[in-house]
């Protein structure tokens, strides 16, 4: 398998922890499996992707915490994507185990009735599924361009949020992936759920959205607690192209304020990475998964990792 490493700094603001060490790796998918999500189970670590010809969400499994993966060709976690939904238009998912036997897989797919992409959960017994979609999406934001890049978080004191993206780059604006001219916001919100994980409670709020230097949008959240801090992952620009980023922001409380880092995680040319993004880190924050394009025409991006230890402000390996 082709593998290379890099340490690489990012030196950043204070409150979002002034120094970065960490060692990439890959790629260790060598197969379309873009936006990963990574799952931690005592029985293995496995990863979630977008749709890839007729499978609506890829799994890829790792016997030795994520160093070497095995893709599971023919394996679809969510063979039915809800009766709201389009099959093969399945985007970004996340995995969580809710603890009582039961895994929660947030996922965005196309609604037919809204025209646009929502986030929905299912649920399955286990990991790899078959996970059976809920009756109704958690949320659509149709009026803003539609909700996409669902991420499962649970707090110190047991609540359990999504985080997501309202898609407004999917509304025009021209560019390569749209809102070139900056006419639409693409927010990253923030919706509490009831215990179950499936049942969205209280209106969603916004806690980040796109600044000068993220170009026409940020999307794939993904968030943590680190240390006392909330640790909110995403990516900037454009996917289809090179200014595509892995990039962070952080704040002393879930609902914020978030301040972004000074500068991004990955870029390209980093390991000579082209558009990195799509990141899932490990809940303890010293491990991730994330995507980078091998090829433009098929669009193709395979899976990489990165490991990082954390202490206090200083990151080392």
């Amino acid at each position: 398998m082709p593998s290379f490493s890099r340490i690489f700094f990012a030196l950043i603001s204070l409150t979002a922890l002034p120094l970065t060490w960490a060692i990439v790796n890959g790629p260790v998918i060598s197969a379309n499996f873009p936006d990963p999500a990574i799952l931690v189970t005592s029985g293995g670590t496995y990863a979630f992707a977008t749709n890839s010809g007729n499978i609506n969400i890829q799994v890829a499994t790792s016997t030795d915490g994520g160093v070497t993966w095995e893709l599971q060709s023919g394996v679809d976690a969510l063979p039915n994507v809800g009766s709201w939904a389009t099959a093969n238009s399945t985007w970004a998912p996340d995995v969580i185990d809710r603890g009582d036997g039961t895994f929660v897989m947030y996922y965005a797919a196309w609604s037919t009735s809204h025209s646009t992409h929502c986030v929905a959960a299912a649920t399955s017994v286990t990991p790899v599924g078959p996970y059976t979609p809920e009756s109704h999406p958690i949320a659509c934001q149709t009026p803003g361009g539609g909700a996409i890049d669902p991420a499962g978080f649970q707090d110190t004191n047991g609540t359990r949020y999504i985080v997501y993206k309202v898609d407004g780059s999917s509304l025009g604006g021209g560019g390569p992936c749209g809102n070139a001219n900056g006419e639409y916001s693409t927010p990253i919100m923030l919706q509490e759920m009831e215990a179950d994980g499936v049942t969205p409670t209280w209106e969603p709020v916004q806690i980040l959205d796109r600044g000068q230097s993220d170009g026409p949008l940020i999307e794939a959240p993904a968030l943590i607690l680190h240390n006392g801090t909330y640790v909110l992952f995403f990516s900037s620009n454009c996917y289809n192209t090179d200014l595509y980023d892995i990039s962070y922001a952080t704040a002393p409380s879930i609902s914020g304020p978030y301040t972004k880092a000074s500068s991004p995680l990955l870029i390209t040319g980093d390991d000579g990475l082209t558009a990195p993004g799509g990141a899932t880190p490990r809940l303890d924050g010293e491990f991730m998964v994330f995507h980078a394009t091998v090829n433009t025409n098929p669009l193709t991006r395979y899976m990489y990792t990165a490991t990082a230890t954390w202490n206090g402000t200083i990151v080392s390996t």
